[in-house]
Protein backbone atom coordinates (compact mmCIF):
# COMPACT_ATOMS: atom_id res chain seq x y z
CA UNK A 1 0.00 0.00 0.00
CA UNK A 2 1.32 3.44 -0.99
CA UNK A 3 1.69 6.11 1.63
CA UNK A 4 0.32 9.50 0.57
CA UNK A 5 1.37 12.53 2.48
CA UNK A 6 -1.55 14.61 3.69
CA UNK A 7 -1.40 18.23 2.46
CA UNK A 8 -4.59 20.01 3.50
CA UNK A 9 -3.70 23.31 1.77
CA UNK A 10 -2.62 21.91 -1.61
CA UNK A 11 -5.83 23.04 -3.34
CA UNK A 12 -5.40 26.54 -1.95
CA UNK A 13 -1.79 26.66 -3.18
CA UNK A 14 -2.90 25.51 -6.64
CA UNK A 15 -5.59 28.19 -6.70
CA UNK A 16 -3.06 30.84 -5.61
CA UNK A 17 -0.70 29.86 -8.44
CA UNK A 18 -3.55 30.04 -10.96
CA UNK A 19 -4.59 33.47 -9.67
CA UNK A 20 -0.98 34.70 -9.88
CA UNK A 21 -0.76 33.46 -13.46
CA UNK A 22 -4.06 35.16 -14.36
CA UNK A 23 -2.94 38.50 -12.88
CA UNK A 24 0.42 38.23 -14.66
CA UNK A 25 -1.40 37.70 -17.99
CA UNK A 26 -3.72 40.65 -17.31
CA UNK A 27 -0.81 42.90 -16.38
CA UNK A 28 1.09 41.88 -19.50
CA UNK A 29 -1.85 42.57 -21.82
CA UNK A 30 -2.52 45.87 -20.04
CA UNK A 31 1.03 47.02 -20.72
CA UNK A 32 0.68 46.04 -24.36
CA UNK A 33 -2.67 47.81 -24.81
CA UNK A 34 -1.27 50.98 -23.22
CA UNK A 35 1.17 51.31 -26.11
CA UNK A 36 -1.12 50.01 -28.90
CA UNK A 37 -4.80 50.90 -29.02
CA UNK A 38 -7.63 50.80 -31.56
CA UNK A 39 -9.73 53.82 -32.49
CA UNK A 40 -13.50 53.38 -32.42
CA UNK A 41 -15.19 53.30 -35.84
CA UNK A 42 -18.57 53.62 -37.53
CA UNK A 43 -19.26 52.08 -40.94
CA UNK A 44 -22.30 53.21 -42.94
CA UNK A 45 -23.47 51.60 -46.17
CA UNK A 46 -25.24 53.99 -48.57
CA UNK A 47 -26.39 53.37 -52.14
CA UNK A 48 -23.21 54.66 -53.80
CA UNK A 49 -20.56 54.69 -51.02
CA UNK A 50 -19.33 53.24 -47.78
CA UNK A 51 -18.76 55.93 -45.16
CA UNK A 52 -16.15 55.00 -42.53
CA UNK A 53 -15.69 57.29 -39.54
CA UNK A 54 -12.89 56.76 -37.01
CA UNK A 55 -12.62 58.56 -33.69
CA UNK A 56 -9.00 59.69 -33.21
CA UNK A 57 -9.02 62.60 -30.72
CA UNK A 58 -5.89 64.55 -29.90
CA UNK A 59 -3.93 63.33 -32.92
CA UNK A 60 -2.64 65.56 -35.71
CA UNK A 61 -3.51 64.63 -39.27
CA UNK A 62 0.19 64.33 -40.13
CA UNK A 63 0.50 61.50 -37.56
CA UNK A 64 -2.17 59.33 -39.25
CA UNK A 65 -1.52 56.82 -42.05
CA UNK A 66 -4.47 55.49 -44.05
CA UNK A 67 -4.11 52.63 -46.53
CA UNK A 68 -7.14 51.69 -48.64
CA UNK A 69 -7.46 48.49 -50.66
CA UNK A 70 -10.52 47.15 -52.46
CA UNK A 71 -11.39 44.91 -49.50
CA UNK A 72 -10.09 46.70 -46.38
CA UNK A 73 -8.96 49.96 -44.78
CA UNK A 74 -5.94 50.18 -42.46
CA UNK A 75 -5.64 53.20 -40.14
CA UNK A 76 -2.49 53.62 -38.07
CA UNK A 77 -0.50 56.35 -36.42
CA UNK A 78 0.79 57.70 -33.17
CA UNK A 79 -0.65 59.83 -30.39
CA UNK A 80 2.32 61.68 -29.00
CA UNK A 81 2.68 62.50 -25.31
CA UNK A 82 3.26 66.16 -24.62
CA UNK A 83 5.56 66.51 -21.66
CA UNK A 84 4.43 69.36 -19.47
CA UNK A 85 6.55 70.80 -16.70
CA UNK A 86 4.87 70.35 -13.33
CA UNK A 87 6.45 72.17 -10.44
CA UNK A 88 3.95 71.32 -7.73
CA UNK A 89 0.86 69.31 -7.34
CA UNK A 90 -0.51 66.15 -8.75
CA UNK A 91 -0.87 65.12 -12.41
CA UNK A 92 -3.05 62.21 -13.54
CA UNK A 93 -3.79 61.34 -17.15
CA UNK A 94 -6.09 58.66 -18.54
CA UNK A 95 -5.46 59.66 -22.15
CA UNK A 96 -4.23 56.95 -24.51
CA UNK A 97 -0.77 57.65 -25.86
CA UNK A 98 1.41 55.62 -28.17
CA UNK A 99 0.77 53.80 -31.41
CA UNK A 100 -2.67 52.89 -32.70
CA UNK A 101 -3.80 50.62 -35.47
CA UNK A 102 -7.13 49.45 -36.84
CA UNK A 103 -7.83 47.28 -39.89
CA UNK A 104 -11.45 47.25 -41.07
CA UNK A 105 -12.67 44.62 -43.52
CA UNK A 106 -15.21 46.06 -45.93
CA UNK A 107 -18.48 44.25 -46.75
CA UNK A 108 -18.25 45.07 -50.49
CA UNK A 109 -15.46 45.93 -52.91
CA UNK A 110 -14.67 49.62 -53.35
CA UNK A 111 -12.89 51.80 -55.86
CA UNK A 112 -9.86 52.50 -53.67
CA UNK A 113 -8.27 54.95 -56.14
CA UNK A 114 -11.30 57.27 -55.72
CA UNK A 115 -11.43 57.25 -51.91
CA UNK A 116 -11.68 60.63 -50.17
CA UNK A 117 -10.60 61.55 -46.63
CA UNK A 118 -11.57 64.37 -44.28
CA UNK A 119 -10.14 64.91 -40.77
CA UNK A 120 -11.89 67.42 -38.52
CA UNK A 121 -12.26 67.69 -34.74
CA UNK A 122 -10.64 64.31 -34.13
CA UNK A 123 -12.96 62.44 -36.52
CA UNK A 124 -11.52 60.85 -39.66
CA UNK A 125 -14.20 60.44 -42.34
CA UNK A 126 -13.46 58.25 -45.37
CA UNK A 127 -15.83 58.22 -48.34
CA UNK A 128 -15.28 54.97 -50.20
CA UNK A 129 -17.15 54.64 -53.54
CA UNK A 130 -18.44 51.14 -54.25
CA UNK A 131 -17.56 49.34 -57.45
CA UNK A 132 -20.40 49.49 -59.97
CA UNK A 133 -21.27 45.81 -59.54
CA UNK A 134 -21.77 46.25 -55.78
CA UNK A 135 -24.14 49.23 -56.01
CA UNK A 136 -27.81 48.64 -55.40
CA UNK A 137 -29.76 48.72 -58.62
CA UNK A 138 -33.47 48.53 -59.35
CA UNK A 139 -34.66 46.56 -62.34
CA UNK A 140 -37.83 47.59 -64.20
CA UNK A 141 -39.78 44.79 -65.82
CA UNK A 142 -41.86 45.73 -68.87
CA UNK A 143 -44.97 43.54 -68.71
CA UNK A 144 -47.23 45.65 -70.95
CA UNK A 145 -46.79 43.60 -74.16
CA UNK A 146 -47.52 39.90 -73.71
CA UNK A 147 -46.47 39.00 -77.28
CA UNK A 148 -42.80 39.42 -76.40
CA UNK A 149 -41.14 36.10 -75.46
CA UNK A 150 -39.22 37.57 -72.49
CA UNK A 151 -39.62 40.74 -70.42
CA UNK A 152 -37.29 43.63 -71.24
CA UNK A 153 -34.90 44.55 -68.41
CA UNK A 154 -33.82 48.14 -67.83
CA UNK A 155 -31.27 48.72 -65.10
CA UNK A 156 -31.74 51.95 -63.13
CA UNK A 157 -29.62 53.30 -60.26
CA UNK A 158 -31.17 52.99 -56.82
CA UNK A 159 -31.35 56.77 -56.42
CA UNK A 160 -34.19 56.83 -59.03
CA UNK A 161 -36.42 53.82 -58.22
CA UNK A 162 -39.00 52.78 -60.80
CA UNK A 163 -42.42 51.50 -59.83
CA UNK A 164 -43.17 48.32 -61.77
CA UNK A 165 -46.77 48.18 -60.54
CA UNK A 166 -47.73 51.48 -62.24
CA UNK A 167 -47.41 49.99 -65.78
Amino acid sequence: MAVIRWQPFQEIETMRLQMDQMFDELAGSERQSATTWKPAIELQDTDENLILRAEIPGVDGKDIDVHVTREAVAISGQHRFEKKAQEKGFFRSEFRYGNFQRVVSLPVAIQNEQAKADFQNGILTLTLPKVTEARRTVVKLNLGDSSQPAPQLNSQPAAEPQNAASN
